[in-house]
């Protein structure tokens, strides 16, 4: 299965790709900067696109991640800490973000011979974000069929929608996704924060993976506080 990956250099994206280039037949890697404050995470998805042999195709978004105003990763907003699952994370929204970048995607895809588009959102993305949830996945896809029908044949794979973090990083493991080499931090600084959601989210998935976490932060334990105060709200 010829299949184009949507990366953005996070670890969730990065391991898809790795076990993509493992179990199908890897074609590219497209990425987007919309704008987002930690857009870092574009490098990372570059240098793995690099490292696995594909064509990295990089989509300027600006002008539209401007309109999608409102979110803490475009505008002047503070980023949360705490919880992934937290209430709070909501302002870390951009409306339509995956939609968006998927339609791009099959658009390439389709131009290009690819037979799938593969995405890594993954169920704890659930609570905060409604373009990651399986009703949107098989709805979008079957609108790609409609939108390219007669045209092309591309499939979303949508392989972890329904797994944890903690097992994104299992199976990164196994397919030797170098860890060290993604970035989560929502915050854009020179090491990952330790505190916003995509932090503690990666923290506390490696620990329930029981795998190593090679990322410095700069507050490597907060993570625990930031479960205690979940659990007991």
């Amino acid at each position: 299965m010829k299949t184009l990956v949507i990366c953005s250099g996070g670890l969730d994206s990065v391991s898809l790709a790795h076990i993509t280039a493992r179990e199908h037949q890897l074609t590219r890697l497209v990425s987007f900067d919309y704008g987002q404050r930690h857009r870092k995470e574009v490098g990372f998805a570059k240098a793995a696109a690099e490292r696995l042999g594909v064509p990295f195709h990089l989509i300027d978004m600006r002008g539209i991640g401007a309109a999608l105003s409102g979110s803490a990763l475009t505008d002047d907003i503070d980023v949360p800490d705490g919880h992934y699952a937290e209430e709070t994370m909501r302002i870390t929204v951009v409306p339509n973000r995956n939609a968006i970048m998927l339609s791009i995607g099959f658009g390439i895809a389709a131009a290009q011979g690819d037979d799938a588009v593969a995405t890594a959102v993954h169920g704890g993305d659930h609570f905060i974000y409604p373009d990651c949830r399986p009703g949107f996945t098989r709805a979008f896809d079957a609108m790609q069929q409609a939108a390219l029908e007669g045209y092309a044949e591309v499939h979303l794979h949508a392989p972890f929608v329904e797994q944890s973090k903690a097992e994104i990083v299992r199976q990164g493991a196994q397919h030797d996704t170098p860890f060290a080499e993604t970035w989560s931090c929502y915050k854009g600084g020179e090491i990952h924060c330790g505190r916003c959601g995509t932090c503690v989210e990666r923290r506390e998935a490696f620990h329930l993976a029981g795998v190593a976490d090679p990322t410095p932060y700069a507050d490597p334990d907060y993570w625990t506080e930031a479960l205690a105060r979940r659990g007991a709200a």
